[in-house]
């Protein structure tokens, strides 16, 4: 079989050492980007901005090793408004005082789905977190973190690629 390389939007692409999941099965692909654009939809309903919902998509990129998803959302991320410095201090966020009380419980909800095969939500931790957000922004942002976790490993397991792109002003 040739190599072929991932082209977004292309019908089938063929790779000697992955298949394209994302390609190979097309309608549940989509209807997992369905569920993502419901879960934007819902979390504008719910008072959470899109660059809360990409600081989510970064920082479970980054735990789960996830090349084509951190490419993608850091880009998404910063046309949002997400600063550089959070970026940079993303991984650290605990230690600084960058991100606002939604942001800090979000990346909390990530990290705690993104992991939760080693290490759970404490109920004390839970608690915190749910004084801090009504019932339907802890929906949405679980809602969120599951989705991103579920795109990361279609990508990872795929191999998308991350080609270079020439810097624009």
């Amino acid at each position: 079989m040739p190599d072929t390389a991932y082209l977004p939007g292309s019908v089938r692409v063929v790779s000697e050492r992955r298949v394209y999941v994302d390609k190979q099965k097309p309608s549940i692909y989509k209807a997992l980007g369905a569920a993502a654009i419901e879960c934007r939809a819902q979390a504008v309903e719910a008072g959470i901005t899109r660059a809360t919902l990409e600081l989510i998509n970064v920082r479970a990129s980054q735990i789960n090793g996830c090349a084509f998803c951190l490419d993608l959302h850091t880009r998404l991320a910063v046309k949002e408004g997400v600063t550089a410095q959070q970026l940079g201090v993303l991984p650290a966020w605990r230690e600084t005082e960058v991100f606002e009380p939604i942001d800090r419980a979000a990346l909390e909800i990530a990290e705690a789905v993104t992991n939760v095969a080693t290490d759970h939500l404490e109920d004390a931790d839970y608690d915190r977190i749910r004084g801090q957000l009504n019932d339907d922004q802890l929906a949405v942002l679980v809602y969120a973190a599951s989705i991103i976790n579920a795109f990361n490993r279609l990508s990872i397991l795929s191999q998308h690629p991350v080609t270079h792109r020439e810097a624009r002003d």
